[in-house]
Order: structure tokens, then sequence, then C-alpha cells
């Protein structure tokens, strides 16, 4: 039988009315644009991405020289379509509107250009991660220019999320709120091809994902539930748990999607507010997720409701089976 590319699958989504024509080619756009990262990740050592950029991103972190690449590729490759009004990214302190010489579009995209860019250097796997949103109409019923505000939206407003997975093979994940589906790119025809149909994510699980060297700065939640769970078949769980952790959310939620397992990033002594960027992170993991039949919260709130009060803001994160985010979210209460 043969599979499905991404367009025929969009085209299909747009014939039932779930989508338009306009966040159809937008979708498509991205996905070439993480094409075209992933060809540069691939290269290695001999596509000059390795290596500190020697700036800083507006959060302060230290950029790689992959962090900008990819962050201009998916510039490039959306500014000029028709499909966007603007787009803002992890990489950019401001939100970048459409040039005035180009269409303007009905949708915002926020993006991560190369989520994991620690693991560069390291040949461990990193990727994208993307959402997209409707800008705001204005009082006169017309589209308003496109400004912070307009992006600052409850996540459950997305229209469609995704990310890419650039490991030893190239892996999309995409929603567009009916189900969350899986594509691998054929390097033979450079397509993505539809390999994992309405995603679902066990409810239970004996495995969990977190970076341990933070134990000493978790809230006493957090430590209870890793402690059990470490406790294993001698604990009050009575069962034993693998622990898993890659530094890189789109492989450590791949593995969620792919087996099962909760994907814990929480707040704590020094990250007061948490480390994960609601915008372009938490909100368009936590809409795959759900859309996988699993759970998102930030230990006390649905990620989903949380109201975005700035563009970079930060939060914790507790994602996946959903029993064990309940759990999670249960001792925080």
């Amino acid at each position: 039988m043969r599979r499905a590319s991404l367009s025929q699958f969009l085209i299909e989504r747009q014939r039932s009315g779930r989508i338009n024509a306009d966040l159809r080619l937008l979708i498509e756009t991205i996905a070439r644009a993480c094409k075209a990262i992933s060809t540069r990740v691939n290269k290695g050592p001999l596509g000059g991405g390795h290596g500190n950029a020697g700036t800083a991103n507006v959060q302060g972190e230290l950029q790689k020289n992959l962090d900008l690449m990819s962050n201009e590729i998916l510039l490039e490759a959306n500014e000029w379509g028709g499909n966007l009004a603007a787009l803002v990214s992890e990489e950019m302190e401001d939100v970048k509107p459409t040039p005035t010489h180009y269409p303007r579009g009905e949708y915002l995209l926020l993006f991560d250009p190369l989520d994991g860019s620690s693991n560069i250097d390291v040949n461990i796997s990193v990727g994208t991660i993307f959402s997209v949103l409707r800008c705001p109409q204005g009082p006169d019923g017309q589209m308003r220019v496109p400004d912070e505000k307009c992006f600052l939206q409850p996540g459950r407003e997305q229209v469609a999320a995704g990310f890419a997975v650039y490991g030893p093979t190239t892996q999309l994940v995409i929603t567009v709120g009916d189900g969350a589906y899986g594509f691998t790119l054929d390097r033979e025809t450079y397509t993505f091809v539809l390999t994992q149909e309405q995603i679902r994510i066990a409810e239970d699980t004996a495995e969990f994902a977190i970076n341990a060297s933070n134990m000493r700065r978790w809230e006493p939640p957090v430590k209870r539930y890793i402690d059990e769970c470490l406790a294993g078949s001698d604990g009050p769980r009575g069962k034993d748990f693998n622990m898993r952790w890659v530094a890189s959310m789109v492989a450590d939620v791949f593995r969620v999607l792919s087996r099962g397992g909760i994907f814990l990033y929480p707040r704590d002594s020094k990250n007061k507010e948490g480390r994960l960027r609601l915008m372009y992170e938490a909100n368009p993991m936590a809409f795959i997720v759900e859309q996988a039949g699993g759970a998102a919260t930030d230990g006390a709130t649905r990620i989903l409701d949380i109201q975005p009060q700035k563009l970079h803001q930060r939060i914790a994160v507790v994602l996946g089976s959903k029993n064990e985010v309940k759990r999670v979210t249960s001792y925080h209460k």
C-alpha cells in the first residue's frame, strides 16, 4: 500500500474543511524549511554549523552557528508566501511583520528554529518546533496590524503545531486539531511520508525524563514524585521505572509519543518561573500531546489554558502519559 505524502495528507484536510489553502501552504513551507535545516544538521562540521556564533539571544543564551542558520532558513522561507501576517522566533527579540512589499496573510507563526542546539557538537538529535495562530481582527472586522499583543493568545487557540527531529531519520510530527500524525523524510524522493497515523500515548508508563542534576533545587512535589519512581518495586508505586534524558525536548517528546512516558522540566529554586518557553516550546508540544491522548500542565494548570503575558515567557512543563501527569499535578495541589 502506498503511503500518503505530507502534501496529500494536508490536501485531504483541506477538502474536508479542517484547514484552508493558506494554512496548508504554510505548513508545507515550514516542512520545506525543516528539510533544509535537516540537510545542514546532517553535514555536521562540514556545513559550518558547529561551534558558538559569539552572540546571545534575547534570553542571554549563547547561540550556536546552526541556531542562526536555522533561524534564517525559516525566515527566508516564510516571509514572501502571503500566508503570514507576522512571525516571531525564540532567537529574535521582537515580532517580525511580513514585509510590506509582500501580501499579508491571516496567520501568525512562532518557532524555535533549533531546539536542543547544545547537542549539535556531540551529534545528538536536535529539532525545530513551530506553532500557528490566527491574527486577531480589529474592531472594524479587519485584520489588525500585527504586534506583540496579537501573539499573546492561550495555547488552545492554536490552529496547527508541529516539530521536526533531526536524528538517524528526520521525523516530522504535526497536528491541525484532529489528532497527531508522524511523517518520515524519504531522502530518495525528498518528501515527508506518513508513517504514524493517529498517534496515541499510553495512559500509564514506567518511564520518565527529567534533568536529575537539578534535583537539589526541585520543589517538594517534584522530588516526591521522582523519589517514588526511583524507589521502584520496593517503593509506594510497586513497579520499576526507567529514566531517560536527552536534553533535547524534541527527542524526549518524540520518545513519549512513540512509546509513552512522562517528560518534566519543572520550575525550581534557580528557574522560579520554569525553564522552557511557553510560546515556542510548551504550547505547541502541549497541543500535540493532548491530540495524542496525553496531558500537559505546568504542575498545576493545563498549559493550553495559560494566558501568555510576554513573548519570551518561561514556564514549567509536565507532559506525557495522562495518569502520570495527573499524579504529578495532584502532588502540587
